[in-house]
């Protein structure tokens, strides 16, 4: 059973109908029912070995076949980690370099992997719309888009819009209010993290779970960097993925700390702990050699 956080597309979510105020978050719980093909990493196979305890979550300290690779068990699910991304220095540079998802490099656009609209699931196109009502103009450029029209691309209310190109959200170059996500922007405003504001897709990016049911009814989760494929058909004609190419990998910190919210949203306090603190181990281990 998914009980955490995890890749956006669909999900599996508690009821989060509350009314919302600026001043408190909202969560969203979210997880991925997608399987396509994967990288190598998810589909290495586990070695039994020891079992600890820790906060009621049994844990299998055995290890995949790669040393790349770190399992974690938890009930009916078994998480199953890329530890050389977690370990990388991956670090978003939008605004710093980032040359977009079109077609065509477009650093100029400043659009990042906002040129589509995000993709809602569950009750997020309920919360993204009343936080949407908070938005003044003064920072949302497309205020009276969204008046007018809406923030949704159709009844459905499956995708935010794209407003001259882009999601309706995103506010352009030389927009007085502030470039970038009204609504990342919104939640600094309100002292609150932007997890708790943006849709799930769009915080998660560029971490990927994927989710496997096994036929002994255990359910993996392989938790991975974003890749091309990814993206679906759109992938194959992107001219530039960050993930893939070096200018990202500039971070001051691995990513395993400089997404650690994002992190421990996805997969729960206890296996995100139980996770640093293995991969604390193992870099210990390794500058002591």
């Amino acid at each position: 059973m998914r009980s955490h956080r995890s890749s956006a597309h669909s999900a599996n979510t508690q009821d989060r109908s509350e009314s919302k105020a600026v001043g408190t978050a909202p969560i969203w719980q979210v997880d991925d029912a997608d399987v396509a093909d994967v990288a190598d990493v998810a589909e290495m196979p586990g070695l039994p070995g020891r079992t600890d305890s820790r906060d009621g979550v049994a844990y299998d300290r055995g290890v995949s076949d790669s040393p790349d690779v770190e399992e974690i068990a938890d009930g009916d699910t078994l998480w199953r980690f890329d530890t050389r991304f977690l370990r990388s220095n991956w670090t978003c540079i939008w605004g710093r370099g980032c040359k977009g998802i079109l077609d065509e490099p477009a650093e100029q656009l400043g659009q990042g992997c906002c040129s589509v609209g995000a993709e809602l699931v569950d009750d997020e196109a309920a919360t993204t719309a009343m936080l949407a009502g908070y938005l003044e103009p003064g920072r949302f450029q497309f205020h009276a888009e969204a008046a007018s029209a809406g923030i949704f691309t159709d009844d459905t209310r499956t995708n935010t819009r794209v407003v001259d190109g882009a999601c309706i959200f995103l506010n352009r170059p030389g927009f007085e209010g502030g470039e970038g996500c009204a609504l990342h922007l919104a939640a600094n405003v309100a002292g609150e993290s932007p997890v708790d504001w943006k849709p799930s897709v769009c915080w998660q990016l560029p971490v990927r779970v994927q989710w496997e049911m096994q036929d002994d009814g255990v359910e993996v989760a392989t938790v991975r960097a974003w890749q091309r494929q990814d993206w679906g058909d759109d992938g194959d004609s992107m001219a530039w993925c960050c993930t893939e190419e070096p200018e990202a990998y500039v971070g001051d910190r691995p990513v395993i700390e400089s997404l650690g919210e994002e992190l421990e949203e996805m997969l729960g306090h206890t296996v995100f702990v139980e996770l640093r603190s293995r991969l604390d181990q193992n870099d210990a281990s390794s500058d002591s050699r």
